[in-house]
């Protein structure tokens, strides 16, 4: 294992939360001592996130609410995906086309549209394309009218959905990412949602990889340049108003490996296309996967209030894996056992209740999950006093 690990707890009377440090040696090799440059966007707001362990690789602003312009529709088509999965909703369903549809984001708006045509009926598949492809704005309009009556309801319903998925800051005023003053979201809580829908609808993400899309006379191209690019992506969507910038949502995998990148509030289409293809690259080439601790093996453990023990040792679910940077000079990185504490029993075995929180060269954050090693049943009332006098003793806030 090429980590030297010296681990202390260090109750902190301050907060709850947080309630063990310690620091992991990586081991360099020679070939990797000359340091790379930090990494620097351009984009004034970014994240980029390994799919599969959320670990956070770089981010720019990224908790910091933002004008998401056409990234919102990832909402919009997270509220159909889910009806459609729930039965609620079938392609070969068709909505009308009314004219607040067609004259707010069809032809007369001069924004992105699919162009259908007023007081017609169009398929739900068509109308998808239209939105995953060409970033319609007629088509969310009139999907968002036919499912929850009004644009202004199915926007409640996808602020709503936001929630539930674990989305804490985002808001929404229209399913389309046009200008109100409560379309807003994260770059962090976009990649959230990207990752979402490709884990939970992986059957409709596949069309976010579809390069070209026909709809009556008209050929549509999709518009995320990535998908065109040969570095494995196949996701997500681009997004412009004057207020944002340009933006963009991305996904490639390569090597087994899924990497999401959120970017937004930069110049143009070009600086767009190259700053998403420069952070995907040096996602893929700069970190690496590497093991901390076996599975079973004990990373820490937490202090329990009421239990017929004082404290529960943690472990990962299975072998607790971080990346970090490969080219690196540090050899320090920090890690934090997380947890609301004390924990109060009783608690069982394989109960998630806690998270390492593990911060490396430039700020990249893994949090890995922890679950307790044992069952901790409550004590009687003579314990749960003496627990008490010791949370009085050490200042645990419960």
């Amino acid at each position: 294992m090429p980590f030297l690990c010296c681990f202390s707890p260090r109750p902190n009377n301050r907060a709850p939360a947080v309630l063990a440090v310690m620091f992991l040696a990586l081991a360099i090799a020679p070939s990797s001592l000359h340091a790379q440059a930090q990494f620097n966007s351009k984009a004034e707001y970014a994240i980029l996130m390994d799919a599969d362990t959320q670990a956070i690789l770089y981010q720019k602003k990224a908790n910091d609410l933002m004008i998401p312009a056409s990234l919102s529709k990832l909402m919009t088509l997270a509220v159909i995906f889910k009806a459609l999965k729930d039965g609620q909703l079938r392609f070969e369903d068709d909505f009308y086309v009314s004219e607040n549809a067609w004259r707010t984001g069809g032809a007369p708006s001069r924004t992105s549209a699919m162009f259908a045509p007023l007081n017609t009926r169009i398929k739900l598949s068509d109308l998808l394309q239209g939105i995953i492809v060409q970033s319609g704005n007629d088509a969310c309009i009139i999907l968002a009218e036919g499912i929850a009556g009004s644009e202004e309801a199915f926007a409640r319903l996808m602020t709503e959905e936001a929630r539930r998925i674990g989305l804490k800051k985002s808001t929404f005023g229209n399913s389309t990412g046009l200008p109100h003053p409560d379309q807003l979201m994260t770059a962090k809580e976009v990649a959230i949602l990207s990752r979402y829908i490709m884990k939970n609808y992986p059957e409709y993400y596949k069309y976010f990889a579809q390069r070209e899309f026909r709809y009556r006379r008209h050929r549509f191209f999709n518009r995320n340049p990535l998908v065109y690019m040969k570095i494995g992506a196949d996701g997500l969507k681009t997004g412009y108003i004057k207020a944002a910038g340009y933006g963009l949502a991305g996904s490639a995998k390569r090597d087994g490996r899924r990497l999401i990148v959120v970017i937004n509030g930069l110049a143009n289409k070009k600086e767009r296309k190259e700053e998403a293809r420069r952070l995907l690259e040096w996602g893929f080439r700069s970190f690496k996967q590497f093991k901390l601790f076996d599975q079973g093996q004990v990373v820490g453990d937490a202090r329990v209030w009421g239990g017929d023990q004082f404290s529960v040792d943690l472990i990962g679910d299975g072998d607790v894996r971080v990346f970090l940077p490969k080219f690196s000079s540090k050899k320090k990185i920090k890690a934090w056992i997380v947890y609301q504490g004390p924990l109060k029993a009783p608690i069982a075995k394989g109960d998630k209740v806690a998270h390492l929180r593990i911060v490396s060269d430039g700020n990249a954050v893994n949090e890995i999950p922890l679950y307790a090693a044992s069952d901790v049943d409550r004590a009687g009332i003579v314990g749960r006093g003496l627990s008490s006098l010791l949370s009085l003793a050490f200042g645990w806030i419960l």
